[in-house]
């Protein structure tokens, strides 16, 4: 009897020895695992539950079942113009073949790295065969925009009608047309996403998608495309400018010309005046000089001494016939 009772106690050490070593494991919802024993992978469970191993000698990995997100660096990248543009891209990919993945890669951190080196390269790649307007743009709606200036002057030309200034500006400067694209930046990502996926599925791991999220230009050619913006914005406020000294020159030719014209009418108008006074003047004096002559000369020659003496500031002489009514009795 005491044996079976220590048979019984030895057993039942053993299990809870057994037990506290952990031959079971708990799989969550979202998770896959592999047991390996001694480096040597023994088997994987991709459904959730409680799960056998062997105490002590089998080792569990769990890898995530759920979606997971791939950031790459911002790389700077050459078209297949030789123009450099910095190209940021995410990708989403997942597990689905974990054995792959121990053989391959072993653990997220690895397999995060693996990713970079694909995916960047199938980035560079994609990029380098095709030209700039392929990778930033995405569709030739921009051909199809009908742009129209808001200016709303209206410039007379010759009496027969007008024109606004913006038929003006579409007549000196012709639209811009951009080059068509052939795929855009839709294609070029689905491009990477085809060129990379063929390479991860040797690694367990399906690449669901790559995005490119954002392309800016390199400095030197962000430059450029200021530069070029800024000339064809000089281009029409020089235009503008021209107009303006054209029309201000228009207006004041015509200020100029109704001036002259006013200021003939006016002269002749006045030598009208003029003329027809002096005559009437004559006339006066004729008619005065008729009825007196010689209270006339009187008249004249003291109205010409109020004029002529206060400017005198010497008098060298007054024998004169023209001092006669001041200092010649015969005069009076």
């Amino acid at each position: 009897m005491k044996k079976i009772i220590t048979v019984l106690v030895v057993v039942a050490v053993i299990m809870v020895v057994l037990m506290l070593l952990g031959p079971v494991y708990v799989l969550e919802e979202g998770e896959q695992s592999i047991v390996t024993r001694f480096g040597a992978i023994v088997s994987s469970q991709t459904e959730a539950g409680l799960k056998f191993k062997m105490p002590v000698v089998d080792t569990v990995l769990k890898y995530p079942k759920k979606i997971l997100s791939w950031d790459g660096d911002a790389q700077r990248v050459p078209t297949s113009e030789n123009q450099f543009i910095w190209v940021d891209t995410t990708a989403r990919w997942r597990i689905t073949d974990p054995v792959k993945f121990y053989e391959s890669v072993t653990t997220l951190e690895q397999g995060w790295s693996r990713l970079d080196d694909v995916i960047d390269s199938s980035v560079r790649t994609v990029i380098a065969e095709n030209s700039l307007n392929e990778a930033v743009r995405n569709s030739n709606l921009i051909n199809e925009i009908n742009r129209e200036d808001s200016t709303t002057a209206i410039v007379e030309q010759d009496g027969e009608g007008s024109i606004s200034i913006d038929e003006l500006l579409k007549s000196t400067f012709t639209d811009t047309t951009y080059e068509e694209i052939n795929m855009g930046r839709e294609v070029l990502s689905m491009a990477m996403f085809d060129s990379a996926s063929k390479l991860t599925k040797q690694f367990g791991i399906e690449l669901i998608d790559i995005l490119i999220r954002q392309i800016r230009y390199s400095d030197d050619l962000t430059e450029s495309v200021y530069n070029r913006m800024i000339k064809e914005r000089r281009q029409i406020a020089e235009f503008y400018r021209s107009y303006g000294e054209g029309k201000k020159a228009e207006w004041l030719g015509k200020l100029d010309n109704e001036r002259r014209s006013v200021l003939s009418g006016a002269y002749e108008k006045s030598e009208t005046i003029k003329g027809t006074a002096d005559a009437t003047a004559t006339r006066i004096y004729s008619d005065a000089y008729g009825n007196n002559a010689e209270f006339f000369e009187f008249w004249r020659s003291i109205e010409s001494y109020k004029k002529i003496l206060p400017n005198f500031r010497k008098t060298l002489t007054t024998d004169m016939e023209y001092f006669k009514y001041l200092y010649d009795s015969d005069g009076r």
